[in-house]
């Protein structure tokens, strides 16, 4: 079964999937929104779906890091339950407290990744963030 993972922005929305196994995320693209004009760009992500025969999608939540939910978090859960609403598949949360950081340190790290070249990549890598946790944390519970 194949999962998608996201990282939900005001602007942009990362999108990742997995191989057909479910142990792996590949970066697919990212998707511009525009969260103030309610422009959320659907029919880009159901042909995603459609092209990998997704089943399941895993949005990122950024908690705040004592755990709680702030207005990102909101706008995340609002965000999955219109994908769900408008496409049918289910929808899960995965805790995503710095999953951003955490890719711009690999690319970073990387050494040859300019600063624009992170800014376009860095949403693709943190979906890909995202649904790896989801899929390592899913692999520890059937064990």
């Amino acid at each position: 079964m194949r999962l998608m993972g996201l990282d939900v922005g005001s602007k942009t929305v990362g999108v990742a999937v997995s191989d057909p196994l479910g142990w792996t995320a590949q970066g697919i693209e990212i998707v511009s929104i525009n969260e103030e004009l309610e422009e959320w760009h659907l029919d880009r992500l159901q042909e995603i779906i459609e092209a990998y025969e997704v089943e399941k999608v895993v949005i990122g939540l950024p908690k705040n890091m004592d755990n709680s939910e702030g207005i990102r978090a909101e706008a995340a859960r609002n965000y999955g339950e219109l994908l769900h609403s408008s496409l049918g598949l289910p929808v899960v949360y995965q805790d995503e407290r710095l999953s951003t950081v955490a890719a711009e340190r690999l690319l970073i790290d990387e050494g040859n990744v300019s600063r624009r070249k992170r800014k376009q990549v860095i949403d693709k890598l943190a979906a890909v963030i995202i649904l790896q946790t989801y899929l390592d944390r899913q692999a520890h519970k059937s064990i």
